[in-house]
């Protein structure tokens, strides 16, 4: 990969184990969503001989079809990213005769990677950065011409500091 994965470190708390203390974990910074017309951009600059129009008409009859297939009971296999997979969420029964359709309660889709999506992931680099919240304190104190940026929250009358 050419670009390292961002993330930052907050203090979260096991919300099996409240009663325990806050522990540091990574938090994903992602830097945005490709719309699929940006995705169609981007194939296109990877050499395709097929215009970004050609592409996007392309992804959106893909998308279209994928949720045809999985709404109808199969698994949609996207090669090298890996495949989608319908699973059923229900309300058991005493009995499998006393089991209806009235004890499903939805489908979920599953995504399994691929072993080349996985391989791309475990080779990953990683770097650290401030969270969104310190990054969009900064830029307000830059923009009003402070030098230093707060973000503690705001505390309530009557809250403990």
């Amino acid at each position: 990969m050419n670009e390292s994965i961002k993330y930052s470190v907050a203090m979260r708390p096991n919300p099996n184990k409240p009663e325990e203390a806050k522990k540091a974990y990574a938090c994903m910074q992602h830097q945005r969503t490709l719309s699929l017309e940006e995705l169609a951009d981007h194939i296109v600059k990877h050499g395709s001989p097929f215009s970004a129009g050609s592409i996007y008409g392309i992804i959106v009859d893909l998308t279209t079809c994928a949720s045809e297939a999985l709404t109808e009971g199969n698994n949609v296999d996207l090669g090298k990213l890996g495949t989608f997979r319908t699973t059923i969420s229900s309300v058991g029964a005493k009995t499998k005769d006393e089991f209806t359709e009235a004890n499903i309660k939805r489908l979920n889709v599953n995504f399994e990677t691929s072993a080349y999506l996985e391989e791309r992931l475990t080779e990953a680099t990683f770097e650290v950065t401030s969270s969104r919240k310190a990054q969009a304190a900064a830029l307000k104190a830059e923009k009003e011409g402070k030098t230093t940026a707060d973000w503690t929250p705001e505390v309530e009358e009557g809250d403990e500091p």
